[in-house]
């Protein structure tokens, strides 16, 4: 008896598409449903590009064989590649358009130790040079510029990064370059990161850049909080993104929106904007839950951020800039969050510091205004807010609406610290300080997020299938 891997693609109320017949090892009869932005005409597995799920033999060239080979079908309809069960060590590799990448909720990817076999790619120009070292940067796990329309799911399944070889690396200042990401998409629009586990990246986990229309949601990220520079989430100079129903115990910021570094990212001029944040769980000790910046040169400006719970956790939403960023901060809205266990529940600094280089414009000073929250709940909490902007250069606009904190036992004895900063409070305990004059009422309609849905919420998710199945 011959075993056939039939992928079958379907869209819903469509019928069956024309798929690829390869040969392969079939685990058992199975189908697998997923909600994705594009289903697909073709699919096939990486066992039929000579894949092996052993955890030791090195899959990068059946990898990127297999997205290679499925490239051809972009014009018609589109690909997939599923990755069933088994441990699959890789290197980095290239995505390409009209693409899926599905993970069987026992499919691992491990990224290599090799840290030689990994490519080098230029800085990004927004930032100049890399963050770990003046040179260039590793290449992600999973890359790719210019693309559009890429779709990385599963059901559940891993990706993980091995970070330990890194962490040490780091600490032992011994990297050429800067460390790799999991995920990394430059350049590219309509793209999909969901449903995935991700675990012990060797520096940020996903980190789409230069881009538009991205759906980010149901993940898992995992690292010790204690390892270096594992944020979870970063956008990064990019438009209309959706990040939503996401878990992440993280060594540093959950999510961390960004747009640029001094006077690289005040040249390249790329802003993230039009961002919206929901249903966050986020524990990270030594972090935000959500950063802005620090690197926002570029601009950062329409974040809405709603249903956020944080757990031991450093502070809440975190605006963090310096002198010589230039770019803005504006328009952000906060609500609805529920904290526990916090050393800052608002805090904003303007002196940050961790410039690119020496060659930032002292005189580009940042535009930090129209900061709004309301409706949080927090208990054990050190100190209520750290709210301090630059000497002649106030963050201005901030809105503090219907807020309820609980002091730790060993709460610091001034619980708010405020300067050059401008704003108003109605409803807060316990009392903010003077520069947040309290308004009066119940705080109803007060530092509210806009009504009007952004476009990002528009992007309707079809469900797809495909089947595995087994044939004489």
């Amino acid at each position: 008896m011959k075993e056939i891997l039939l992928l079958l693609v379907l869209v819903l109320g469509l019928g069956v598409n024309q798929g690829l017949c390869k040969n392969g090892r079939i685990l058992d009869e199975s189908s697998f449903g997923y909600s994705a932005i594009s289903c697909r005409s073709y699919s096939a597995s990486i066992l039929d590009f000579g894949g092996v799920g052993d955890g030791e033999t090195l899959n990068t060239a059946a990898f990127q064989a297999a997205v290679n080979q499925l490239s051809q079908y972009a014009s018609d309809g589109g690909a997939q590649l599923y990755v069933p069960a088994g441990k699959w060590l890789t290197g980095s590799f290239n995505l390409t358009s009209h693409f899926t990448l599905f993970l069987h909720s026992d499919a691992v990817l491990l990224a290599s130790q090799d840290i030689n076999s990994w490519p080098v790619v230029d800085p990004l120009p927004s930032y100049g040079h890399g963050r770990d070292a003046p040179g260039g940067r590793y290449a992600s796990l999973l890359f790719g510029t210019n693309l559009t329309d890429v779709v990385i799911t599963g059901e559940n399944g891993t990706i993980d990064g091995q970070g330990q070889l890194w962490w040490d690396q780091f600490h032992g200042k011994k990297l050429q370059y800067t460390r790799p990401y999991l995920i990394e998409l430059m350049h590219s629009e309509n793209i999909q990161i969901s449903n995935l586990t991700l675990v012990n990246s060797p520096s940020w986990n996903v980190h789409p850049v230069y881009c538009s229309n991205i759906i980010i949601r149901g993940l898992t990220i995992l690292a010790p909080v204690t390892s270096p520079n594992t944020d979870g989430i970063n956008p990064d100079s990019c438009t209309n993104t959706r990040v939503e129903d996401n878990y992440i115990v993280s060594g540093d910021d959950c999510i961390a929106v960004k747009s640029g570094w001094d006077e690289y990212g005040i040249r390249y001029g790329m802003p993230t904007k039009h961002l919206v944040i929901r249903r966050l769980t986020c524990i990270s000790p030594f972090s935000a839950a959500i950063a802005l910046g620090s690197e926002m040169s570029g601009g950062i400006q329409d974040v809405r951020a709603q249903e956020i719970t944080a757990i031991n956790t450093e502070s809440a939403v975190r605006i963090k800039t310096a002198v010589g960023r230039g770019g803005y901060v504006k328009d952000i809205y906060v609500k609805g969050m529920n904290l526990h266990t916090m050393k800052w529940v608002f805090w904003i600094t303007g002196s940050y510091g961790s410039h690119a280089d020496d060659n930032y414009d002292p005189n580009a000073l940042p535009e930090i205004s129209g900061i709004n929250y309301r409706d949080v709940v927090a208990e054990n909490v050190t100190m209520a807010a750290r709210l301090e902007g630059i000497a002649g250069d106030p963050f201005t606009g901030i809105c503090i609406s219907n807020v309820t904190i609980s002091m730790a036992p060993k709460a610091k004895k001034y619980l708010w610290n405020c300067s050059n900063v401008e704003g108003i409070s109605s409803a807060v305990t316990p009392s903010p300080c003077a520069l947040l004059p309290e308004q009066g009422g119940s705080g109803d309609g007060m530092c509210d997020t806009p009504s009007e849905d952004l476009a990002v919420d528009g992007i309707k998710l079809q469900t797809c299938s495909f089947a595995l199945r087994k044939n004489s």
